[in-house]
């Protein structure tokens, strides 16, 4: 399924729904973050997706981190929230998702790399190569905010 990525365009179609999802920040110990290649856009992001019922936030950082790489994950933290109204999603199936995201600060504890039917690869990087990967600017934020140590302002 497409996925499009709307923020703060004028042109952006009306959300018709909000999902509960999560995100994670997997560091290694050589200070490594991972990252997938997303099928949907072709872009760099971080693991993650949808809460599913009877999951908890974390869980579902953890259960979509290895569906989508491979790495076993322990959450240590919780690098920000993520609600902004003015990014959606627009799918192909008519669906146009409003952001609602928690990102947590996680460190793989087993596995190893594989893709899933939602990337094309996956892969550690230094945090100073980060910057060259194409990557949508709400990830990017993410990444950034963890680089930064910053704990975004709640909206």
């Amino acid at each position: 399924m497409g996925r499009r990525d709307y923020e703060d365009d004028p042109d952006a179609p009306e959300a018709n729904s909000l999902v509960p999802a999560a995100s994670a920040v997997v560091v290694d110990e050589r200070g490594r973050v991972l990252l997938q290649r997303r099928v949907d856009n072709g872009m760099w992001a971080l693991p993650g997706g949808v809460m599913r019922i009877g999951e908890s936030l974390p869980d579902c950082a953890i259960r979509e981190t290895f569906e989508e790489t491979g790495f076993e994950v322990e959450i240590l933290g919780i690098v920000g929230t993520y609600t902004n109204p003015r990014h959606v999603f627009s799918y192909d199936d008519g669906e146009v998702r409003q952001e609602f995201s928690i990102c947590f600060l996680a460190r793989p504890t087993g596995g190893q790399v594989r893709v899933s039917e939602e990337s094309t690869e996956v892969g550690w990087f230094p945090p100073s190569e980060v910057d060259a990967l194409p990557m949508v600017g709400s990830i990017r934020k993410r990444v950034d905010d963890w680089r930064n140590g910053v704990m975004p302002a709640l909206r």
